[in-house]
């Protein structure tokens, strides 16, 4: 859980907050830090996979003076 309350869902769908949707696979750790990794998948173009350190997969950003979430769960 991050300091907002919120968690990974594996399995879900999240939504980038410049719109596009990927899938997550799995949580990892980094072989030399023991970081918290989120691997997940674009569901658009290639499927290209991704890793982005947890803390960062969950945060917040500032968007045209707004304070939105850097990946927002979809909930369909």
């Amino acid at each position: 859980m991050d300091k907002y309350g919120r968690e990974i869902s594996i399995g879900s769908k999240y939504r980038h907050f410049k719109g596009k949707e990927y899938l997550v696979l799995h949580i990892a750790k980094h072989s030399e830090t023991l970081e918290e990794m989120v691997v997940y998948k674009a569901l658009y173009g290639d499927g290209g996979i991704w890793v982005r350190p947890l803390q960062m997969f969950l945060d917040r950003r500032e968007v045209d003076g707004s304070t939105v979430y850097r990946f927002e769960e979809i909930n369909e």
